[in-house]
């Protein structure tokens, strides 16, 4: 299987997602923050986009996010397998046709999500929990597009992910993080850390790396089933 990953900024990486694929896969990346180039979508079988600080919105100031778009939007068009992550939930959200805003809430670390009803209807169904404490770092969310599944929701924000036609998942949160994927965010954006209900200091945070271990065990359940659909094409 072949696998490419968006990644936009240095300190969003693909976390334990390389692990969990590196002995099924030939891994490939377009690193945005590098200048690289985007692949031939005829050579991969499963597109990963990952996080990052900026918006759907920031074409203006990032020219790339036009080009990513169009990309990801021919990739779903074609039939191919998609994961999103964050910023990649709302690109693949915004490409489906629905709306990204600014939340209610900025939701920056660990928090419970809840599995909604939807799920029953899909792939998803045999093995996401009814619970689990997920890391998060957004203020921005989106829309359920026509003719997704909704995943989860949280207390502060009520669609934290989708599935559309059982080959393309959008996650809100963050499954795929470890220790120092956490630190790299800790450092890059305390900016972004101001007081609310759903933020968490830098210290509640780093006291709860223990979930890192369940949130990684549901990533790579994921993993598999969007393997396994995307080898069936």
């Amino acid at each position: 299987m072949r696998v490419h990953f968006l990644q936009h900024v240095p300190f969003e990486t693909p976390g334990i997602l390389t692990e969990a694929l590196k002995d099924r896969a030939d891994i490939s990346f377009t690193r945005f923050f590098n200048d690289e180039a985007l692949p031939r979508t005829s050579d991969l079988d499963l597109l990963v986009i990952m996080g990052g600080p900026m918006s759907v919105h920031d074409e203006s100031v990032f020219s790339w996010l036009k080009d990513e778009k169009r990309f990801v939007e021919n990739v779903i068009k074609q039939g191919k397998s998609v994961l999103g992550i964050c910023l990649g939930a709302q690109l693949i959200a915004e490409v489906l046709g629905a709306r990204v805003f600014k939340g209610a809430h900025r939701e920056i670390g660990w928090f419970d999500i809840t599995r909604a009803p939807e799920v029953a209807s899909s792939s998803f169904a045999h093995f996401w929990p009814e619970t689990i404490t997920a890391f998060h770092w957004h203020g921005e969310m989106f829309e359920i597009p026509l003719g997704a599944q909704r995943i989860a929701y949280s207390q502060a924000c009520e669609n934290q992910g989708f599935i559309f036609e059982e080959r393309v998942v959008a996650l809100q949160f963050h499954l795929e993080v470890t220790p120092q994927l956490i630190a790299g965010l800790l450092a890059h954006g305390a900016n972004e850390m101001e007081a609310g209900a759903y933020v968490q200091s830098a210290q509640e945070i780093r006291q709860k790396m223990a979930l890192c271990r369940p949130a990684n065990a549901l990533m790579r359940r994921v993993v598999e089933e969007m393997a396994e659909n995307a080898l069936s094409v």
